[in-house]
C-alpha cells in the first residue's frame, strides 16, 4: 500500500460560515485585582477607624463586604466561561453550546432546510434569534446584542444561502 492509497472516509467540505460566541465581560482580571484591591484597601481603613472607635464588629462586617463583592465576581467569570460555536458547511449546520459548568449540547441541521427566524422588538431591534428547521426551534446568539444580532444574523444568513445554492465546481483550482 502506497501513501497515495491511504483512506479518507470523507473530505473535508469547505466552512461557509465559522462563529464562536463567548458572554461579554467588561471587567479582565487585570481590572479585578486593581478593584479588589481597592475595595480592601478602603474597607480595611473604615474597618479599622471603626475598631479604634470601639466599634470593632463592624470590623468584620466591612471584611463580610469584601468577600461578598469577590464571591459575585468569582460566579461572573465562571459563567464567562460559556460558549457557543455556531458553523455551517454545504451539507450541515451545527451548533455546539457549552455551558458555564462544561456541559455540551450539539444540534446538526440541513443547511437547506433551516430558516433563521428573528423577534424583533421596534425600540430595541432583534432580541432573539431562532434556527427553525422540521418543527425543531433552536435558540442561538444569546450573548449579543441587538446590534451584533443583526450583523451576525446577516452573515448567517448569506451562509445558508450559499449553503442553499450548492458547492460550486471551479475546474481551474
Amino acid at each position: 500500500m502506497t501513501a497515495g492509497n491511504d483512506f479518507d472516509p470523507a473530505p473535508r467540505e469547505p466552512e461557509l460560515f465559522s462563529a464562536l460566541l463567548t458572554p461579554h465581560r467588561s471587567l479582565n482580571r487585570t481590572g479585578f485585582i486593581l478593584l479588589m484591591t481597592f475595595l480592601s484597601a478602603i474597607s480595611f481603613v473604615a474597618g479599622f477607624a471603626f475598631w479604634l472607635m470601639g466599634a470593632w464588629p463592624v470590623f468584620g462586617f466591612f471584611g463580610l463586604d469584601v468577600l461578598l463583592i469577590y464571591w459575585a465576581f468569582k460566579i461572573n467569570f465562571r459563567r464567562a466561561r460559556a460558549t457557543e460555536e455556531i458553523s455551517v458547511t454545504p451539507s450541515e449546520l451545527r451548533v455546539r453550546r457549552v455551558s458555564h459548568r462544561g456541559h455540551v449540547v450539539e444540534w446538526v441541521l440541513n443547511p437547506v432546510w433551516v430558516q433563521l427566524d428573528q423577534e424583533i422588538h421596534a425600540e430595541f431591534g432583534i432580541e432573539r434569534l431562532y434556527l427553525v428547521s422540521r418543527g425543531r426551534r433552536v435558540s442561538i446568539a444569546n450573548f449579543l446584542g441587538p446590534d451584533e444580532k443583526a450583523s451576525f444574523a446577516k452573515a448567517l444568513l448569506a451562509a445558508l444561502q450559499a449553503a442553499k445554492r450548492g458547492p460550486t465546481y471551479n475546474p481551474i483550482t
